[in-house]
């Protein structure tokens, strides 16, 4: 649990850096970048040790699932509340497919 925890905590860091700037257009891209840059830090100080700690629990393969499932859940919430855009069904039809792939990576064959 204390690897998906902070993996959600890197996420939404990580998701401010990339998408934060999308609304403040007008700041200057060098800014922004220094800006995102210096967000990005702190998404490290956490997605680092989730893995260091998931890795054994989880092989890499499942580790890397973990972090994009809760990308888009982070993501889906960022686009919504923050960015203000519409969740279409169109897009949970390809998350729910993403979430399928959750299925074949963790059954055990």
């Amino acid at each position: 649990m204390k690897t998906i925890i902070l993996l959600s905590i890197s996420n939404i860091f990580m998701t401010f850096a990339w998408y934060g700037h999308l609304k403040h257009k007008s700041a200057p891209l060098f800014l922004v970048i220094l800006i995102s840059w210096g967000i990005a830090f702190f998404e490290y100080c956490f997605q680092v040790p989730a893995n260091r700690i998931g890795h054994g629990v989880f092989n890499a393969y499942q580790l890397k699932t973990i972090q994009e499932v809760i990308t888009l859940v982070v993501f889906s919430g960022f686009s919504v509340l923050y960015l203000k855009e519409e969740l279409r069904w169109n897009y949970l039809v390809g998350f729910a497919l993403i979430i399928l792939a959750v299925f074949f990576i963790f059954k055990k064959w």
